[in-house]
């Protein structure tokens, strides 16, 4: 207990220089090129700056290649420290970040001009995922500066790409065979306003789009067209309604306990009232429980369009446009699930409970591999939007729970 009082008072006389970590990362902008930047190089060079001075035992660079940045590489950093035990700990962060969005609706400051305000850290990537990478960085710094050999080995890796599919970040470190079976994993990329909530599941994704293919015509002259938009409305209708019916089980981890089938984008046809459309395009976001097979999904996809041309004589072909398969449901009762709860407990008095959510993380590719990964953070969710921020409060909170987790 006296060892733990210390690690969180050290964090605390950290408080202004992790602010000042963060503000200086976040200066530099990281966006990948497939959305017209220059990538994370430039802020990799700054964090190993950091990383020098924080008393690690090795740092290792798994850079990709990737020619269509300025310095031909995707940059992933790996420091480690030694603990009592070689069983790794694994805390995986991201140095990219998504582009400034328009600029003229961001009222605080400029997205890569950093201002503090009312404990807040302004700008873009500042909390995702630039809270959590420092709140990793000097939970090490603490046990460090105090002489505390960690009870694992600490792992921290800082990684490329995660906001457009981590192909050169965490898929690449896996291929590498940097992350191994038996190591306790935690990505801390998404989260909760008052830190509570721990991921151990997600939905599958996929996105599709139906394009519905008749004969276009005078509106009075329906009967020389064949109507794609009223086809494809009706085809559209029929399999939301056919995988609702199917594909209907509960699963109390979610918030949001069932599968999801919506409708959502439709393209635009033609152009006058009074013009028959001879091609109709509809688009679907499906988030699909980890209890069923998106194959499965498909197949029946597909059936309801094989039934819907021969009654219709129309033509529908189907796109997929992103598939991501998720694992099966996590067991709530792995080793880094406890330890997490036990940290939460004991570091902020917090009873945290398990479960699920409908988007995507990249701790998929971690439970896909075979290895145990967490999502958890204490986040007020403004990832992505004008005037993103990062609370110091939760900043140094999440620290200390990073912290008791490496000597627990």
């Amino acid at each position: 207990m006296q060892s733990q009082q210390k690690i969180f008072q050290r964090i605390e006389n950290l408080k202004t220089e992790m602010t000042d970590a963060l503000i200086q990362l976040t200066r530099i902008p990281a966006v990948g090129p497939e959305n017209g930047g220059e990538g994370e190089f430039r802020k990799a060079e700054a964090l190993a700056e950091f990383l020098e001075k924080s008393g690690f035992d090795m740092i290792e660079r798994y850079d990709a290649v990737d020619q269509r940045v300025p310095s031909g590489k995707r940059p992933n950093i790996v420091a480690y420290l030694k603990g009592e035990t070689a069983q790794p700990l694994w805390i995986v962060t991201h140095l990219d970040v998504v582009p400034s969005g328009e600029e003229a609706l961001w009222k605080v400051t400029k997205p890569f001009e950093p201002v503090v305000r009312e404990d807040r850290v302004f700008g873009r990537g500042t909390e995702d995922n630039g809270q959590s990478l420092v709140a990793s960085l000097f939970a090490v710094r603490a046990l460090t500066s105090l002489g505390i050999t960690p009870k694992f080995t600490v792992a921290l890796a800082f990684v490329s790409d995660e906001e457009m599919g981590s192909k050169m970040g965490i898929l690449h470190l896996l291929n590498q065979g940097v992350f191994r079976k038996g190591a306790l994993v935690v990505v801390p990329d998404s989260g909760s306003r008052d830190g509570s909530f721990i991921e151990i599941t997600e939905k599958s994704i996929l996105w599709f789009k139906l394009t519905t293919l008749g004969k276009q015509t005078h509106g009075s002259l329906p009967n020389k067209g064949l109507n794609a938009h009223r086809i494809g409305m009706e085809t559209a209708l029929e399999i939301d309604a056919f995988l609702h019916r199917k594909y209907s089980a509960r699963n109390v981890y979610f918030d949001m306990p069932t599968s999801t089938f919506e409708p959502t984008r439709k393209d635009r046809n033609v152009d006058a009232v009074n013009m028959i459309p001879g091609e109709d395009v509809v688009y679907f976001d499906c988030r699909v429980l980890p209890d069923y097979q998106l194959d499965s999904v498909l197949a029946d996809v597909n059936a309801v369009i094989a039934e819907q041309d021969r009654k219709s004589g129309a033509e529908v072909r189907l796109d997929v446009l992103q598939r991501q398969d998720a694992p099966a449901l996590e067991n709530e009762h792995v080793k880094i699930v406890g330890s997490l709860r036990k940290a939460l407990k004991e570091a902020r008095g917090i009873d945290a409970r398990v479960g699920g959510i409908g988007g995507g993380t990249c701790a998929a590719f971690f439970r896909k591999a075979g290895i145990p990964a967490v999502v958890w953070s204490t986040i007020d969710e403004v990832a992505h939007q004008p005037d993103e921020y990062s609370r110091v409060e939760n900043m140094v909170a999440d620290a200390k729970v990073f912290a008791l987790l490496m000597v627990s």
